[in-house]
């Protein structure tokens, strides 16, 4: 099978056109070993778009992190979730890189940052260093490479952004060294009815059509038999060479009868559309399977920039007689393609498989307010909480309320108001509202009380109640005992821990002084290192304070000794 050769020259040209705006030789590379990503840019994550690249270190902490350019730091954060500890560097040039999850900084601007935590008395900050106050030189070691805040696993997040947008930019168009002639693989291939009169193959539900490899390396799926208005989705991923994690697809091109339908990539994004996302995937089938299917039609609500070219919102009208070559092409940045071909003839067939359209009594217009009394509570959806309209399923309760389920995605915060004055005030002071998992099993969601009233603001549909939590945290030394000796010992770790409304705050003491305990939320570990403050005393006292998200509170008190 040939590939068309207009198609590709125009794909290519496009390509090659915006990676020519960025400059390939300002930057180095944050680390001095091999560049092999286990995440790149744009890769469909949870509710957003991954905004930079995750760079292997080699399964350990503690690599040497550089500057890629000479620069003023901007912005330092020290934080329990997201990027953890992460260092933003802006340069001359008018870019910003950011370095995420960082085990620690560079002794200077460790020196500056712990400083700073000791005056505030707290693990997490953020501050924003006056310009010119942290000049660093291209390829000074600023950091080291760590697992902090809401990684998975030991690597380096990196981003280029724009200084000025802040829009975060593919920072492979740098001119980055990372190895790749591996073509995306394709997973699946789905097609949509999207009229009301539509269908394909006999069926107007969402339909996984087959395909099977070519000689050349393209893909032909099985012919297509369809009327009225269809679109098309793909599972699929990307692998750069020495990885064999499954990563984004940079670009993403879909023809019909050789002209560009649906032409669009991961040059850049805002992060203010990024949770848009939603409506590029379809959501629905991610809830129920946990699997991404990228639409090659643009869905209502869908507010993206990533398009290049959109023609009739990628959306196929199939007429009676007619025959089509629809084309979906894969592209990564190292120039790899994927091409399948879909034969569509034009040909309405007897419905065999029909589409569930449940009906409620709640009819959800998205564009405007809606407000809803559940017995128990109170809900309320702000104008355009939801991308499109739909019927909501909303189930009352005496303590617990049904909002629909989490299958389908809310742009907007919405609001849920529980009456709890059927409690007593000493019940009500250790309640919160929480939502009911899978297994029935209570989270807590932020909870904000006024008398009577119990409040939470979320984007997730599904089970809400409320809860009760007596029982508070635990703490536990983890590498000392009370009364030991410790003077050859580098740092004091202990566990803390609650089971049902989770930590609010820490705070621990030393002689009756605060100390900086940094805390890993993964490992429910706090720990403090002597370095921090010269003991002058020989028998030291520390008392660890936690309490959880009602307000119960242990304390933990330890006498050990230093020479």
């Amino acid at each position: 099978m040939k590939i068309n050769f207009l198609a590709l020259l125009l794909f290519f040209s496009l390509t090659i056109s915006a990676q020519d705006s960025y400059p390939k030789d300002v930057f180095r590379s944050p680390l001095d070993i091999p560049l092999i990503l286990s995440g790149n840019f744009g890769e469909l994550r949870s509710n957003h778009f991954h905004s930079g690249i995750d760079i292997k270190t080699q399964q350990r902490e503690g690599l040497p992190i550089y500057a890629i350019s000479e620069g003023t730091i901007s912005r330092i954060k020290v934080s329990l979730w997201g990027y953890g500890k992460v260092i933003y560097l802006t340069h001359p040039n008018g870019y910003t890189s950011v370095y995420g999850h960082l085990q620690k900084f560079s002794p200077a601007i460790e020196a500056y940052i712990k400083k700073i935590q000791y005056e505030k008395q707290s693990f997490e900050v953020e501050v924003f260093p006056d310009f010119g106050e942290l000049k660093v030189a291209k390829g000074e070691l600023i950091a080291y490479s760590g697992n902090t805040g809401g990684s998975a696993g030991p690597h380096l997040h990196f981003e280029i952004r724009n200084s000025v947008s802040e829009e975060p930019t593919n920072p492979l168009l740098y001119g980055l060294d990372v190895s790749d002639a591996t073509n995306p693989t394709l997973l699946n291939l789905f097609g949509y009815a999207l009229s009301d009169d539509a269908q394909i193959n006999q069926s107007n539900d969402l339909l996984q059509i087959n395909f099977t490899r070519q000689p050349d390396g393209s893909f032909l799926a099985d012919k297509v038999y369809a009327s009225g208005t269809i679109g098309f989705g793909f599972n699929a991923y990307d692998r750069q060479d020495l990885a064999a994690n499954k990563n984004g697809v940079f670009q993403v091109q879909q023809l019909v009868n050789g002209e560009v339908y649906t032409d669009f990539n991961f040059e850049k994004f805002s992060f203010s559309e990024t949770r848009y996302i939603n409506t590029l995937i379809d959501y629905d089938y991610f809830g129920k399977y946990r699997k991404w299917i990228t639409k090659c039609f643009r869905s209502p609500g869908n507010n993206l920039s990533i398009y290049k070219t959109l023609k009739n919102d990628g959306k196929i009208v199939v007429d009676e007689g007619m025959s089509y070559q629809v084309e979906i092409l894969l592209k990564d940045l190292g120039n790899n393609i994927t091409k399948v071909v879909i034969p569509v003839e034009g040909k309405r067939q007897p419905l065999k498989v029909l589409k569930e359209n449940k009906k409620t009594d709640t009819y959800i217009i998205a564009a405007k307010p809606n407000n809803y009394d559940l017995g128990a509570a109170q809900v309320y959806f702000p104008a355009n909480t939801f991308y499109e309209d739909f019927y909501m399923d909303l189930k009352k309760g005496n303590d617990t309320v049904t909002i629909h389920n989490s299958r389908v995605p809310a742009h907007r915060d919405f609001t849920i108001t529980f009456d709890a004055s059927k409690y007593s005030e000493e019940e009500r002071s250790k309640m919160f509202i929480a939502r009911l998992g899978s297994r029935m099993r209570p989270s807590y969601t932020s909870t904000y009380r006024r008398d009577n009233t119990f409040t939470t603001r979320t984007r997730n549909l599904g089970t809400y109640t409320l809860a009760k939590d007596t029982v508070a945290p635990q703490i536990r030394s983890k590498n000392f005992k009370d009364k030991q000796w410790l003077t050859n010992y580098r740092y004091l770790s202990l566990t803390i821990s609650d089971d049902l409304s989770g930590i609010d705050t820490y705070t621990a003491t030393l002689n009756g002084e605060w100390i900086l305990m940094e805390y890993e939320t993964k490992t429910n570990t706090i720990t403090y290192n002597f370095d921090d403050k010269i003991l002058d005393q020989k028998q030291c006292e520390l008392k660890v304070v936690v309490t959880d998200n009602v307000g119960n509170t242990s304390t933990f008190t330890s006498t050990f000794y230093r020479n």
